[in-house]
């Protein structure tokens, strides 16, 4: 309940004809709660002290006006939405001349959800939330809804810098938000957020991340916009960031810009203008190295992803992780600065062998552009990412879990790591899902460097063997697995798990702190602790 000190009004009510001298005046003392009342149906009394007679009414359903001498009851229902709601209480006297209004408001419904949910928006634990409330598989569609519309109702009253409204993409379509100093010191990225076209589809619009070049971040980002407004890929929605730093931190993928795209895709799925399963990263030589690492870093929140004129060392971006994330990259072939045309054959060359192994996934188009240098054309890109629509739960992953300036993800598709299996080696998870048998083969990643041109490291060698310890957790849904039935998890060849999982509502509200998405709300999970 939001408590505040009783407060006097007192209002000079002045009708036509009179003077102040012969005024009437109303004092209005409210007590014990004055304009805001929590969720709970109660009684508020509004104590009026008039030298005249007057009539008070109120056009909300949900508050009742009751007259009592001296003043007036409201009777509030109990409001059971996770939305506040507002209202006015008129007073005036018989003719109309003598005319005051109270506002009243009245939270949303607070339950214990979403308090949990509101404390760990940024302070995420993996001992998660703890109230069991098991559900029959006939309910689990329900209860998902009210744990994304508990989620939603967190993140509305979490006090941070909201995305600006969708209105049209233009210069004065811009926002900002302020970088923790922890992260980056002095860091406030700019960034623009507009939708093109007119049309405005039923499910959302393809939300289009471009990140900009590496000249002056003013020209750059003003470039951004008028590339963003010339691509052919309307109705569409663009986020365009200005980098809020130079030096050494113009990097897209640097830990305080990680903490702008979680909270991006954090506030656009809590919205209703964007489609969840239509997000795409891309960007141009700068910005497509930084999207080239945010693709395999984050690509189980893609739709696809598109870096141009760049090209990264996969040891930065290993392509194993884009499995589910159709990936374009286009380089000119006489593009040698940074070895970027070299770098982006090697992509290639590890995509072609991975779709090979994996026919059912690692759709790719990356091109070496004939003749072109660092300049080529960038208008096929934003077309070809937008035949493409997000599966959020495969049933294959293949992920390699990293850290990227020093920050590893909780986790990847629907997997979260408890505890790394080791602090010196990557860790990678290739996951498969048949039958109602759930196969992990989790392994150490050891790189070896055999290639260096020019101070860039271009190639590697990797190795990988089992791990023997960590623990880990694996979410499931009924699109996944039949929850009728006993459900196996094998990791490492070794049985875990052989048996009927009971939806839960504390697995849907873990997975959604962990993943903040309303495509992977899971209602069953299950926490493997590898053994020797």
């Amino acid at each position: 309940m939001t408590k505040s000190k009783n407060l006097l009004f007192s209002l000079l009510l002045i009708p036509a004809g009179m003077t102040a001298q012969s005024a009437e005046t109303i004092d209005f003392l409210t007590t014990p709660h004055h304009q805001v009342s929590d969720a709970q149906e109660r009684t508020l009394s509004l104590d009026v002290n008039a030298s005249g007679e007057y009539v008070a009414t109120c056009d909300a359903e949900w508050a009742t006006i009751i007259p009592r001498e001296g003043g007036v009851y409201v009777h509030i229902d109990e409001n059971t939405s996770y939305s506040a709601r507002e209202t006015t209480i008129r007073f005036e006297n018989a003719d109309g001349h003598l005319k005051t209004a109270v506002s009243l408001q009245q939270q949303g419904y607070r339950d214990e959800l979403v308090n949990y949910l509101l404390e760990h928006i940024d302070t995420y634990s993996t001992n998660g939330y703890g109230k069991s409330e098991p559900l029959a598989i006939s309910d689990i569609a329900l209860k998902r809804d009210s744990v994304w519309k508990a989620w939603q109702q967190a993140n509305s009253l979490y006090d941070e810098e909201k995305l600006i409204p969708l209105d049209k993409l233009s210069q004065t379509s811009t926002g900002a938000w302020h970088i923790p100093a922890t992260l980056e010191a002095s860091a406030t990225m700019n960034y623009r957020y507009g939708r093109k076209g007119t049309s405005v589809p039923a499910e959302g619009l393809p939300l289009f991340i471009y990140l900009h070049g590496s000249g002056d971040p003013d020209g750059e980002w003003a470039n951004g916009l008028s590339l963003g407004q010339s691509w052919n890929d309307a109705p569409s929605a663009y986020f365009i960031p200005q980098i809020p730093n130079t030096g050494e931190l113009y990097r897209w993928w640097q830990r305080g810009k990680q903490w702008a795209w979680e909270k991006l895709l954090r506030q656009a799925f809590v919205g209703s203008d964007i489609n969840p399963d239509r997000i795409y990263v891309f960007g141009i030589s700068e910005g497509g190295y930084g999207s080239q690492r945010l693709a395999s870093f984050y690509g189980d929140y893609w739709a696809a992803a598109g870096p141009m004129a760049g090209g990264e060392p996969l040891k930065n971006a290993p392509a194993e992780n884009l499995r589910n994330t159709p990936f374009s990259l286009r380089t000119g072939s006489l593009d040698s600065d940074f070895s970027r045309n070299l770098l982006t054959t090697y992509t290639k060359e590890a995509l072609d062998s991975l779709q090979q192994l994996y026919p059912d996934g690692y759709e790719h188009w990356v091109t070496l552009i004939q003749g072109s240098g660092h300049g080529i054309d960038y208008s096929p890109t934003t077309p070809w990412l937008k035949k493409y629509v997000r599966n959020a739960t495969p049933m294959n992953v293949n992920w390699e879990d990293y850290s990227m300036d020093g920050l590893f993800r909780r986790g990847f598709a629907n997997i979260e790591v408890i505890e790394r299996p080791n602090v010196v080696y990557r860790t990678y998870y290739e996951e498969t899902i048949k039958d109602n048998v759930v196969n992990v083969n989790v392994q150490n990643v050891d790189y070896v460097t055999t290639e260096s041109v020019e101070g860039v490291e271009t190639k590697f060698e990797r190795t990988r063997w089992n791990v023997r310890f960590g623990r880990f957790r694996v979410y499931l849904n009924e699109n996944m697995v039949d929850l009728s039935k006993p459900v196996r998890i094998v990791v490492n060849g070794k049985e875990y798990c052989n048996e009927v999982l009971t939806p839960d509502v504390r697995h849907m509200v873990n997975s959604t702190a962990c993943f903040f998405d309303p495509r992977r709300v899971f209602p069953v999970a299950f926490d493997v602790n590898i053994e020797p």
